[in-house]
This record gives structure tokens, sequence and C-alpha cells, in this order.
């Protein structure tokens, strides 16, 4: 009987086109979707101004983008192994285009927030089918480490580049980010229509409507009672929560008792799935949503222009693209769920050392703490999607970098909800506030990389 691996080694062969060609137009596209993820942390501000946002509004505009992520990554995920990686991809670059476009021309933050959320859902087809691209191009070992290795490293990149991007001081202001994110978008997917190969799963399965309606209306609910909390526990906000439980819990059942669901609930029996899902969602809440939220603190605090606030968080992502260009040599020594719990610890030590940043009135306070939770973010960068991949039977690659971007981007806006509402419960002072806001995240980080320690696999 043949492998599953030698039957991809046999279909990459075939083609003829060499395999770091899916790479870079696969990386291409995800280095686009993580400029359009983090455009707005550097203008926030400015985008308040041109659309009269409100708390919640701000909150929604952040959380956009990673409710779209969550929602749709593992059916993503699940129709690019069923009906074509390629197809997906291409459809989802289109899809995000033109949703850039509409968030460039939005009149009312309600026409924005709704452009983000197609976005982030966009974003989720172009994530689960470019890891799914690459895997099924890269079915050996260590040539899956490299090509995993550089693809989540464009993810620090993109978060490094998106603000500096969108903080260019250019005709049009933040607007014009988004125009040049769609028309990057058309090139993209022009190149991949030429050069990609399709590939999917051998045995195609239904479309799961059912848990795709359930988890979509689930996340939402749950994010708008987090949203809420922040003015108290109104009757809203218990609504909320109460629709939150009970439609993700239908969706936990629906996955149980389908036959054919988008998220095979027997992964849960592997512990290296659950550990890269843990991985995915503490990183989520401890480091993306809470870095989220820290450049309108900084521009708030510190008076900083839109460009200086991109250009320091942008220290912070490129410090950790590099470390995630080389997690590939830690990785031959080092076990996947060693390295997360590494980087989470590490992001933990660096936002303890930003702590009283604002009392100094100083950026330069920022540096030592940016530069060491970067060094944290980049291991954390670096193997989570070789840990998504390889936790997962070949057949199920797509499913399985689907799964991890929903733990991921559910820990994100998760992590900015939580960090918008601990702020304003800490009372007016902005400076003590932040520094409540910055602990918290210090120990969930924390907690998550002993978590990450008790998750380990004692056989290896």
């Amino acid at each position: 009987m043949t492998s599953p691996s030698a039957t991809l080694q046999a279909s990459a062969a075939a083609t003829g086109r060499p395999p770091r060609v899916t790479l870079l137009v696969a990386s291409a596209a995800t280095l686009l979707v993580l400029m359009n993820y983090t455009a707005p942390l550097a203008t926030l501000r400015d985008i308040g101004a041109s659309l009269d946002l409100g708390h919640a509004a701000v909150t929604w505009t952040l959380n956009g983008v990673p409710l779209g992520l969550a929602a749709l990554s593992l059916a993503a995920g699940s129709v690019a192994d069923d009906y074509g990686r390629k197809r997906v991809f291409l459809v989802g670059l289109g899809v995000l285009a033109a949703a850039m476009v509409g968030g460039a021309m939005a009149p009312t933050a309600t026409v924005f927030v709704v452009a983000r959320v197609v976005q982030g859902a966009a974003s989720a087809a172009l994530l689960a089918s470019s890891l799914g691209l690459i895997a099924h191009a890269h079915p050996d070992g260590h040539a899956r480490l490299r090509a995993t290795t550089v693809w989540g490293a464009t993810v620090s990149a993109g978060i490094a580049v998106g603000p500096i991007v969108a903080a260019a001081p250019v005709p049009g202001g933040w607007r014009t980010a988004y125009v040049v994110f769609a028309v990057l978008g058309v090139v993209i997917a022009g190149i991949g229509a030429v050069v990609l190969d399709e590939s999917r799963a051998p045995v195609r399965r239904r479309f799961d409507g059912l848990g795709v309606t359930t988890l979509g209306l689930g996340l939402s609910a749950l994010f708008t009672a987090l949203i809420q909390v922040r003015d108290g526990v109104t009757v809203s906000a218990v609504v909320f929560a109460v629709a939150a439980v009970a439609l993700l819990g239908g969706f936990v059942l629906a996955e149980w008792r389908g036959r054919e669901p988008m998220l095979d609930l027997r992964l849960f029996a592997r512990r290296d799935f659950v550990a890269a899902t843990v991985g995915a969602l503490a990183t989520g809440v401890a480091v993306i949503g809470f870095f989220s939220y820290l450049p309108t603190l900084m521009q708030q605090g510190l008076g900083l222009s839109a460009m200086s606030t991109a250009l320091l968080s942008s220290l912070w992502a490129g410090i950790a693209f590099v470390v995630a260009l080389e997690v590939r040599r830690l990785a031959r020594h080092w076990p996947g769920w060693a390295i997360v719990s590494a980087g989470l610890g590490l992001s933990a030590v660096g936002t303890v050392a930003l702590l009283g940043f604002l009392d100094a009135g100083s950026w330069q306070r920022l540096l030592p703490g940016l530069v060491v939770a970067g060094v944290g973010s980049g291991l954390v960068n670096g193997i989570l999607p070789r840990l998504a991949v390889d936790s997962v039977p070949p057949r199920s690659a797509a499913m399985g970098s689907g799964a991890n971007s929903a733990a991921r981007y559910v820990g994100a806006a998760i992590g900015v909800a939580v960090a918008v509402a601990v702020v304003g419960a800490a009372g007016p002072d902005l400076s003590h506030a932040t520094d409540v806001m910055l602990m918290t995240g210090a120990a969930l980080a924390a907690v998550s990389a002993l978590l990450m320690l008790l998750l380990r696999d004692r056989r290896r």
C-alpha cells in the first residue's frame, strides 16, 4: 500500500514546479493578510476621528478581522481539503481585495467594521489553504520544517510592515493603505492562478453548514458579551453570554454527532494536536490580543505620531520575524511544545519589562521589553505552523492549519476585549490602567507557558 507521504511526493514531482514557488506565493498572501490585520494598530486614532468611533466600535475595529478568521478558519480548512486548496486560495484573495476596497470607502463605523469582518473571513480561507498548499508541496519532514518556518516568519513580517504602510503620510491617509493592499491581493492572485498546482484530500466530504453557523454566531455572541462587560454586568451582556454558551455548545454537539464534521473531535485524543491548539489559543489571548491594544495606549499616553507608534510596534514584530526564521535550527534539538513554552515565557518577561513606561514618559523605556517579547513571539510564530500540520494526518493538513488559526484568532479577539475591559475598569489614571493591563497579559502568558509543560509528550 502506498503511504500518504509517497503519494504526495509523486504528485509534487509530476508537476515539475519547484516547491519554493508554492512557498513564495503562499507566504506573500500570508504577509498581505497580516499587513491588513495590523493596519489599524497605529492609525486607530485617525480612524476613530474619521468615522467617529465610540469605545465599542474601537474594540470591534480591532476584533473585526479576528472574528472573521476565528469563525471561518475551520470551515476554510475543510473546504480547502475537499474542494481544492488552490481554488480556495484564489477565491480568498478575490474576496479579501474587494473587502479592502470596501473598507477604504467606508462612510461609517458600521460599514468599516463589516468590511473588517469580511476581510477576516477571506483571510481565514487564505491562511488555511496556503498552509495546506505548502504541506502538500513539502511532504518531506525536513523540507516541511523549513517551509513552515518561513511561512510562520511571514506572520511576524506582516505584523511589522502593516502599521508602517498604514501610517505612511500619503494623500487619503489610512484609507490609501487599503487600496494598496487590494492591488497587492489582485497581483498575488494573478501569479497564483498561473504557478500554483491544485491539491485536495482524496475523499470529498459534505459542507458542515450547521457547524459553520453555530460557531460563527456563537463567537459573535461571545465577543459582544465581552465588549459589553466593559460597561458592567448588564442584562444584554448576560443574554449574549448565555447565547454564546448555547451556540458554542451546539457547535460541539454538531461536530460530535456529524458524520463529516469540519473539525474532527477525535483529533483531541492526540496530545500533539491539543498542545498545538492550546499554544495557538494562548498566543492569541496573551500576546496578539494585548499587543494589539498596546499601540493605542502608547499614542494616548506618550503623544506619539502614528508613524512613531508604527515603528515601535514594528520593532517587536521585526525581531519576531528574524527569530522565527531561525526556529528550524532550534527545532532540530527541542520539541515543539518546549519552543512554544519558552516563547510564551519570554513574552511574559518582556511584558513585565514594559511596566511603568507611561510614568517614565519616554518611548525609550519600551525598548528592552519589546525586544524580549519579540524574541518570544518569534519562537511561537516559527513553530506553531509546523505543529499545526504535523499534529494531524496528511489528508487533513488544511483542517489542522484551520483549527490552529481558529484557536489563535479566537484568542486574539478575546485578548483585545479583555485588554480594553481591564483598562476601562482600572480607573481614570491611564498609567495605572496600562500597568494593570500589562500585568494581566504577563500573567496569562506565564500561566500558558506552564500549561504547555503539562501538555508535553512525555514519550519524547
